[in-house]
């Protein structure tokens, strides 16, 4: 026997193997047997037709069928005792045959690749500085009090804006007049169009008023791009019940109350403001991080990824994507969603390899003592039993996760992070994708 490999990207190579007849020679004998079992013709029973007769009427064609049974399963032979270690459906793309000569015949299959990673430390990627501004500290406690207000029932609309009327809404022209085609809608309106605000003073239950806002969309183009597009639309509303919006007094039994007791005034309720949103600023970043490296990492180490594993990973996302729509009761295209996300399955199997290859190279590992450490860490925030805890950390596999924060950390330490303004960062990589 004579074979030998070709490699047609880190992922796909090509065996070739020719085999003498005489080492193959039992194996086609058998499978023509095989065959023979299944002929039936006039005069002879079902697998009892001579062979002589058989080779008179069909030629070379029934070992010519055998060979591609042959050529099948000596490649898995030749794949055991070489280590070729295929994945996914190999695939016969040539074969020749010589009856009592040679077969020759070749295979297209893909393997995972041995990745030499490079380029992942002495980096430098930017991300966007997050910090807390006081405009957003203003808002969340306005949001606060709102989200804590009460109504009553109202006469007449006031002054102020803390009032919420229910109204049926009909679109209307120039004219004032309905337009055709178009339905009335009910819904209630918490004032914060500035029109609705001065058009809706002093008026009560029963009582219309008209009102105009800039309706913006974005419009694609046949080339692909996108123009932002505005139409000023006009509304009749007719009130139909009014309630006055009672907001909570900012004191200390309130403070103290929606806080849990971590603050006991207004500026002590700033604080904790501003802490939630700096960590949930410190949170993004590190996702912002994540991604920076995982593209960066992928970008300099790009390469042809084993199209058996990416179309296991589109084929979960697709079904994922199935059931979220069959449960929110919306649309899915099946093809229009393979095309969103096939990009999204190679980078996913990408990064999947190239992690792992760093990981192998620089020796990151995971022991029990890590997960133990993680798990005292946790019970003694949550509360929750360690044995629990532990027992349930395994069989959700978070030795990987465990894993991919070390790896992570790794990436930190070993690389430098250059935190710049956000809008020169958006600016930037809106110019580099141009």
């Amino acid at each position: 026997m004579e074979f030998k490999v070709k490699d047609i990207t880190s992922s796909e190579k090509e065996v070739e193997v020719t085999l003498a007849y005489e080492e193959i020679k039992k194996e086609i004998e058998s499978e023509v047997v095989k065959q023979t079992k299944q002929i039936q013709l006039p005069g002879f029973r079902k697998g009892k037709v001579p062979i002589h007769v058989l080779k008179k009427m069909y030629g070379n064609a029934l070992e010519y069928e055998a060979s591609e049974k042959v050529a099948n399963s000596r490649f898995w032979k030749v794949s055991e005792e070489n280590a070729l270690n295929p994945i996914g459906q190999p695939h016969l793309i040539d074969i020749k045959f010589n009856p009592g000569e040679e077969l020759f015949f070749k295979v297209k299959y893909e393997v995972v690749p041995e990745l030499d990673v490079k380029d992942y430390k002495n980096q430098e990627i930017e991300v966007p500085k997050l910090e807390v501004r006081n405009e957003e500290i203003e808002h969340e406690l306005e949001h606060i009090i709102k989200a804590n207000s009460t109504n009553e029932e109202a006469e007449i609309v006031g002054n102020d804006r803390n009032y919420l009327i229910n109204v049926t809404l009909q679109r209307i022209d120039d004219s004032d007049n309905p337009v055709e085609g178009i339905k009335t809608e009910t819904l209630e309106i918490d004032r914060v169009n500035n029109e609705i605000v001065e058009n809706a003073k002093g008026k009560k239950a029963g009582e219309s008023f008209s009102f105009t806002f800039m309706d913006e969309k974005v419009k694609k183009n046949e080339d692909g791009s996108e123009e932002k597009m505005s139409e000023k639309l006009k509304y009749k509303a007719t009130i139909n019940s009014i309630k006055k919006i009672i907001l909570p007094e900012l004191n200390e039994e309130f403070i103290k109350k929606i806080t849990k007791e971590k603050a006991a005034n207004e500026s002590e309720l700033r604080d904790e403001i501003r802490k939630d949103i700096q960590s949930y600023y410190e949170q993004r970043t590190e996702e912002f991080i994540h991604d920076k490296f995982l593209h960066l990492i992928v970008e300099k180490n790009d390469f042809n990824p084993p199209q058996t594993m990416v179309l296991n990973v589109l084929e979960d996302m697709l079904k994922r994507e199935g059931e979220t729509a069959k449960k929110q009761k919306y649309a899915f295209n099946r093809e229009d969603a393979y095309k969103t996300l096939k990009n999204v399955a190679e980078l996913e199997v990408k990064w999947f390899l190239l992690k792992n290859a760093i990981q192998k190279k620089e020796n990151i590992t995971t022991s029990d003592e890590d997960l133990k450490d993680l798990v005292k860490k946790d019970a003694e925030k949550t509360g929750l039993p360690e044995d629990k805890l532990l027992n349930y950390y395994k069989s959700s596999r978070y030795n990987e996760k465990l894993l991919d924060k070390k790896l992570f950390e790794f990436l930190k330490e070993n690389n430098t992070i250059k935190k710049v303004d956000t809008e020169k960062l958006i600016k930037q990589e809106t110019e580099e994708t141009k």
